[in-house]
């Protein structure tokens, strides 16, 4: 009887050990966050806030900006998800707008209201900017003075034909940060003129990548020397001691990194607490870990900062000459993702004979050539250059919606009028870049 009556005590108390443990674990709360972000900076700030908060899960779903907008919309009647965070401001308005963000009013001191022009935060508390980036050229400069290639500063330096192969990027529809580089350029030097520097750029291209990380592990690693990019993934690999540096362009800008609740998020609470983990100095800091290496929006977290590092509450040429238009910017986001595929990324050999052709007929045609030998070269130039949507066109709400599908390849399907239009413009792009090939080598037998 003693025996038995002592089994059943110690019987209770594993099952009381095991049930406690259950509890313990059903306990713990979870975020589920989507984010375009490297591992770099969400497991650092996965296991900083965990060792904070023990109770709290942070779950990690890795998405491209594109595919991350995609889901959250796709699932937005049975959501699961807590939190988006990404680079691109756009992105949040386009999700704001479509009603699919929480507002969270709280309000964190030692943030600026603005850096610049630019609020730091939605205005409507929708999200909250807890870094700031700005776009430009990364260079392996061992890679570019073995080759006496010269360094480049501005996009316009990148159209010359010394940099033929030497340059990489991604797309604006693979990569949210590309985007915004692709549009600062827009905005900075205008609709048309902002296409003709991006298709002269991309006649020096090597590779478009399938992402943006892929465009710094490229300059790294030597497989080109200067890759365009925004200015973490550079100014990291230089604190890691990579030979890299990295140059912001006259023409940038400066925008926010946000972080926002999705709306009808199961872990609010939970949620809150991590966005003000990010906002705290001690998250503030984190940021500025060499593998991270991002701009902090509290001013007071970059005193111990490095000389080198960019400040842009001291530096205030920073971004100084380009006021970017996050309206403008999300109003044609479809459409310039897909004019950049259609004219770019899937037409990349087409254009780069082209540009090619006519960097070739430069050589030859001085100012005293041959009147006709001029016009032809010029009349290349306008049909390379050539855009079939202009600025305002493309900002049409209507005209924006019809491009819902980002391809991943050439191949990808597109439906509808979508599939109609791009079509449409594959043929004249197809046929104006064999043409301008044409015309720039028959300027060269006219002299």
């Amino acid at each position: 009887m003693k025996t038995s009556f002592l089994a059943k005590i110690y019987f209770s108390a594993i099952v009381n050990i095991i049930l406690s443990m259950f509890v313990s674990v059903s306990a713990k709360e979870e975020i589920n966050i989507i984010t375009s972000f490297a591992s770099e900076t969400t497991v650092t700030f996965k296991t900083a806030f965990e060792n904070k908060y023990p109770d709290i899960i942070v779950n990690i779903y890795k998405k491209k900006t594109n595919s991350g907008i995609k889901l959250i919309e796709k699932n937005q009647n049975n959501n699961t998800t807590d939190i988006f965070w990404a680079s691109s401001p756009d992105a949040f308005e386009v999700l704001k707008e479509k009603g699919l963000l929480l507002q969270y009013k709280k309000k964190i001191p030692d943030i600026p209201k603005k850096l610049g022009l630019l609020p730091i935060n939605d205005p409507s508390d929708f999200y909250k900017g807890f870094a700031v980036s700005g776009y430009g050229l990364i260079e392996n400069t061992y890679y570019t003075k073995s080759l006496s290639l010269p360094p480049a500063k501005e996009w316009n330096d990148l159209k010359n034909p010394i940099y033929k192969n030497h340059i990489g990027m991604s797309s604006a529809s693979r990569s949210g940060t590309t985007h915004l580089t692709v549009e600062t350029v827009l905005q900075a030097k205008g609709w048309d003129k902002g296409w003709e520097t991006w298709k002269e750029i991309a006649g020096n291209i090597k590779v478009i990548t399938a992402n943006s990380f892929a465009v710094p592990d490229g300059v790294n690693k030597g497989k080109f020397g200067i890759g365009i990019v925004i200015d973490y993934y550079a100014l990291s690999l230089r604190a890691l001691g990579f030979p890299i540096s990295f140059t912001y362009p006259s023409l940038t800008t400066l925008v926010p990194a946000s972080i926002a609740i999705i709306k009808d998020a199961p872990n609010k609470k939970a949620a809150k607490t991590f966005i003000d983990f990010i906002l705290s100095d001690t998250g503030q800091k984190i940021l500025l870990e060499d593998k991270i290496c991002r701009l902090p929006v509290k001013p007071r977290v970059y005193i111990d900062t490095d000389k080198n590092f960019p400040n842009p509450f001291i530096d205030k040429t920073l971004g100084a000459k380009v006021k970017f238009d996050i309206k403008l910017s999300k109003n044609r986001y479809n459409v310039v993702n897909a004019l950049f595929d259609v004219m770019i990324t899937y037409n990349l050999d087409e254009l780069k004979t082209a540009i090619h052709a006519i960097h070739t007929a430069e050589k030859f045609i001085k100012e005293d050539s041959n009147p006709q030998a001029k016009r032809l070269l010029q009349q290349a130039r306008t049909l390379v250059a050539w855009t079939p949507v202009d600025s305002k066109k493309a900002a049409e709400t209507n005209f924006n919606a019809i491009f819902t599908i980002s391809r991943k390849k050439k191949s990808t399907p597109v439906f509808g009028r979508q599939a109609e239009i791009e079509k449409k413009w594959d043929l004249q792009i197809k046929e104006n870049y064999a043409k301008a090939a044409q015309l720039a080598e028959e300027s060269r037998w006219i002299q």
